[in-house]
This record gives structure tokens, sequence and C-alpha cells, in this order.
């Protein structure tokens, strides 16, 4: 009878969550549609700086993405007889040369801090 009792005062406390956890189900549903996670995924993200989500589970993906690596180093492409040449190790071609393209070869350190910042922008 003690152990009814006490059980019973535990639960008894509880009853009044039952309307508050369907508002928190029906918010979770209605945010997939919005932000493409749930309730739940956002607390997630945020404490382990990725970016979870039910729905990549449901794409056959991991729960969290994985950090993207930084981009490889672009070809360099010169202009030639009629066509356009592009070489991936540009000390090779030794003399000063003219590029196709003229624009930055890396990422400036605004452009990375973006890249690599934590999910939702923290």
């Amino acid at each position: 009878m003690l152990r009814a009792l006490a059980i019973l005062s535990i639960l008894l406390p509880l009853a009044g969550c039952l309307e508050t956890a369907g508002a928190l189900a029906g918010a979770s549903v209605a945010a997939v549609p919005v932000i493409g996670r749930t309730l739940p995924d956002v607390v997630v993200s945020a404490i382990t700086g990725k970016d979870c989500s039910l729905v990549r589970l449901d794409a056959g993906k991991s729960y969290c993405a994985a950090q993207e690596a930084a981009p490889a180093q672009p070809v360099v492409c010169t202009r030639s007889l009629g066509v356009v040449d592009c070489w991936t190790n540009p000390e090779a071609l030794g003399a000063p040369y003219t590029e196709v393209a003229n624009g930055p070869r890396a990422l400036t350190p605004a452009q990375e801090a973006q890249r690599t910042r934590r999910w939702p922008g923290w």
C-alpha cells in the first residue's frame, strides 16, 4: 500500500503534463516543414554544434551531418591557342601567366568562418 501511494504521489503531478506534451508534439510536427527539423532536433543541434535532424534519418543519412572539409585548391586556367588549358600545379608553368578568371584563390577569413560556423549561427 505504501509503494502504491508513493507511485501515485509521483505520477499525480505529471497528469497535467499530458496537455503540454501534446502541444509540444504538435509544434514539433509543424516545425518540420518550416525549419526542416523537430524541436528536439533543434536542442540537440544547439548542444552539439552540428546539423542534426530526423529528416536526415528519414532520407537514409546519418542523424548529424559531418562537417565539410575545406574546399580543394582550384586549378589555374590559362588561355592557349584557341583553347583554355587548366593546370593543377601552377608552379610548373614557371613564367608569369594570366589566368582566364581573375579572382581570389582561397576563401577569405570571413568566408571560412561562415563555412565552419556552428548551427544555428553561434
